[in-house]
């Protein structure tokens, strides 16, 4: 008897351990995506970088990641999900070193494409570690929560926490926090995680992997380089166009592969695949994307700082974090695939609200606009990923949570750039269709204002300039909850099923 409690005690002690892990994995990653935004200016002044670099700073990070994601999870399941999970993090703390110790911003980038490889291997990895050692439906639902919950507290403290850092040290302070995290995560998922793998029904497709690199390289440095340079410039054509033919090519490939990277056959035979991977999609781009959107309003409509543009975004992030976490609770009220649906309706119920407010709408319908949104956020984000894990047997978990997050990557990239496009669009409409401001600006300076409001000073020109800002964004909010609506029509037109 008392071997048994030791040994009950030891299991749960090893789980606590594995939670532990997965979430600390999941923060540093994720954490990484956002601390690194407060921290440019300093970056600027001490390795003297031009704002192309600044950029490159952060999008090195993104391509990375978006380019490795579907590609690390056929490798789990082959080689070992621990093993590779493990990897991830010894190469994200080596990457996080390389960026704190960097002299020069070419080796800074170096050190962030470092981490966004490393990222490839930790984000969709969690999921899959959680699912082989979560059988139980209740208690994975459960887990799962808490760790979007963890993920989304990582939004919020990001921008706080990098602020603080680089306030009262300095910028490589932001990177070295990663070094002790690092070190325990390691240390707690060597002890928690049980080593699994399914080398008999992995993917074996080294073309396949090939061309997936190519093709979300290429569309994720086209939609980068349109938001930076407009979707005609060189560059741009040049991305998409090498993304969309090695996307061609690599569907070509799936379909003939006996062991593909991108399994066709489980989004032609499982209709309730293809949805939630399409609900993931939409995730990402109609409200992943519209942190930028949203920060864009409160700075450039409303006139706010960035600190406190930062500050009044948290209601979206703890409202967010708040129903993630407490998701296990919510599924003993109703099924999970309703908690997904109800997540979708708060979620374009709420950006159509956006859509209609104004440069002068008092915070306080923004911050209740913006903790229902996280709301809706904090009930979709766990439930597809319950939903997409649960409909797939678990020997392709690995591959199933690396689709899943390269489409909700891919959707927020997507989302940023096109109604990024609409809402600078929409923007420059009206400032052009303005005619007392047309008398009073040069028409080819009218462009100049919505990216350095800072610069105005005529009461009037920066009265029209916030108005344009948010009409810009309220198309871009309108035209993200008509694809959450499209995305709802194709979920409930099925069969409801319970999960």
């Amino acid at each position: 008897m008392i071997k048994a409690s030791f040994d009950g005690k030891v299991r749960i002690m090893k789980r606590l351990f594995l939670i532990s892990a997965v979430c600390l994995g999941t923060f540093m990653a994720t954490l990484d995506i956002s601390i690194v935004n407060v921290a440019l200016p300093a970056i600027q002044r001490d390795l003297n970088a031009d704002m192309g670099m600044l950029q490159w700073i952060i999008d090195a990070y993104a391509l990375c990641l978006s380019a490795l994601i579907l590609s690390v999870g056929p490798i789990s399941d082959r080689y070992g999900r621990k093993k590779v999970w493990l990897a991830g993090i010894a190469i994200f703390t080596l990457g996080s070193a390389l960026c704190a110790i960097a002299t020069t911003t070419n080796m800074l980038i170096w050190g962030r494409v470092i981490q966004g490889i490393a990222a490839a291997a930790l984000i969709p990895g969690a999921l899959s570690i959680i699912t082989q050692a979560f059988l139980n439906d209740i208690e994975r639902v459960k887990i799962i929560g808490i760790w979007s919950a963890v993920s989304a507290l990582s939004l919020i403290i990001g921008p706080i926490l990098g602020g603080l850092l680089v306030e009262l040290f300095d910028w490589p302070t932001i990177f070295l926090i990663n070094l002790p995290l690092g070190i325990v995560t390691l240390l707690l998922g060597w002890i928690g995680i049980d080593e699994s793998a399914d080398p008999e029904k992995a993917a074996f497709d080294p073309l396949g992997q090939c061309l997936s690199i190519v093709a979300l390289a290429g569309v994720t440095y086209g939609l980068i380089e349109a938001g930076a340079q407009g979707w005609g410039s060189v560059m741009t054509i040049g991305g998409l166009t090498v993304g969309f033919l090695a996307l061609i090519s690599f569907v070509i490939v799936e379909m003939k592969v006996a062991k593909p990277l991108f399994p066709i056959f489980l989004f032609k035979t499982n209709q309730y695949f293809f949805q939630y991977n399409v609900a993931s999609f939409t995730l990402g781009f109609a409200t992943y994307s519209n942190v930028f959107f949203i920060a864009l309003f409160l700075q450039k409509g409303q006139g706010w700082g960035a600190f406190e543009a930062g500050l009044r975004m948290a209601p979206e992030f703890v409202a967010m974090a708040l129903f993630s976490f407490s998701f296990g609770h919510l599924t003993r009220l109703t099924s999970v695939r309703n908690l997904m649906i109800l997540g979708f309706v708060l979620i374009a119920l709420t950006s159509t609200a956006l859509g209609l407010v104004n440069a002068d709408t008092a915070y306080t319908v923004i911050a209740l606009l913006l903790f229902v949104l996280g709301a809706g956020m904090g009930m979709a984000t766990p439930a597809i990923g319950a939903l997409i894990m649960g409909s797939v047997d678990k020997a392709y978990s690995g591959v199933a949570s690396a689709v899943m997050n390269a489409l909700r990557q891919t959707g927020m990239t997507l989302g940023v750039a096109l109604l990024g496009t609409l809402m600078t669009h929409q923007a420059l409409n009206q400032l052009q269709h303005d005619e007392m401001l047309m008398a009073t600006v040069p028409a080819q300076e009218v462009s100049l204002l919505i990216n350095n409001t800072s610069s105005v000073t005529l009461p009037y020109v920066a009265q029209a300039v916030r108005a344009a800002m948010t009409s810009g964004f309220n198309v871009a909010m309108i035209g993200g909850a008509g694809v959450v609506v499209f995305t709802l029509w194709l979920i409930v037109k099925r069969r409801k099923v319970n999960v």
